[in-house]
């Protein structure tokens, strides 16, 4: 089972400028999204992310590189995942409930609730709102049928309006991170940890990983993202 430390980026707020938080999450380690338990013949897309907390926010960036794009959905809980996906799975104490945050490429959120698949509640669209998002979109080299996208996100502690969160530092939990695209002519099921079911299933809190909340600054690395980046969307 993955474990994923969360570094302290204190310098970081809510509002901080987008140049501000790309820059400090590029610094950031990457995180594969590469297991992929219900694996077709195709290759599987290219998927990392970036995380780190102020202890109010998550921060939150992924790196995706795919064959094919689709973005239709454009409003609060809409069905994101049927586009080109990401998802977050958090829970937080030792609580079963979890919450599942879905993004398309446009950024596109859908949110909800609940214990399991089933017994789910979707969470209201002033709640959503909360989440900041950004995305870039560019096209492959030459010759490349390869898109690359990523999305930055910015998640303050009251988006999850069924706990009451202290400082993200005295916090822990459980987490997966996946990627998707149900309606796209390859679909694929990625995830960060690994989830052992027969059929293609995120809900399943037993295979998420563990999560803690460092009360300390990360030591940097040198990340530098490639140029001709060209912003697709910016929601608040």
């Amino acid at each position: 089972m993955r474990h994923l430390e969360l570094p302290l980026l204190p310098h970081l707020q809510e509002n901080s400028p987008w140049t501000l938080i790309n820059t400090e999450l590029d610094k950031l380690p990457r995180q594969p999204i590469d297991q992929a338990p219900w694996s077709a013949p195709q290759p599987k897309p290219e998927v990392t992310f970036a995380m780190a907390h102020n202890n109010d926010c998550l921060f939150l960036k992924y790196y995706v590189t795919e064959p094919y794009i689709l973005a239709r959905y454009r409003k609060p809980n809409d069905p994101v995942y049927k586009d080109s996906c990401v998802e977050l799975f958090i829970s937080f104490q030792d609580d079963q409930p979890y919450y599942n945050i879905e993004f398309n490429c446009l950024g596109t959120c859908r949110v909800g609730f609940g214990p399991d698949r089933h017994n789910r509640r979707l969470l209201p669209p002033a709640t959503i709102s909360k989440i900041k998002r950004a995305g870039t979109l560019r096209a492959g080299d030459s010759g490349s049928t390869q898109k690359t996208w990523q999305l930055t996100v910015v998640i303050p502690t009251e988006v999850f309006s069924e706990h009451t969160l202290g400082r993200l530092e005295e916090e822990h939990g459980k987490v997966n991170f996946c990627k998707c695209g149900d309606d796209l002519p390859e679909p694929h099921f990625l995830t960060w940890n690994r989830i052992d079911a027969p059929h293609p299933d995120f809900h399943l809190p037993k295979f998420f990983g563990n999560l803690t909340f460092s009360a300390t600054l990360p030591m940097a690395e040198d990340t530098l993202t490639g140029p001709g980046h060209t912003t697709i969307s910016t929601l608040t």
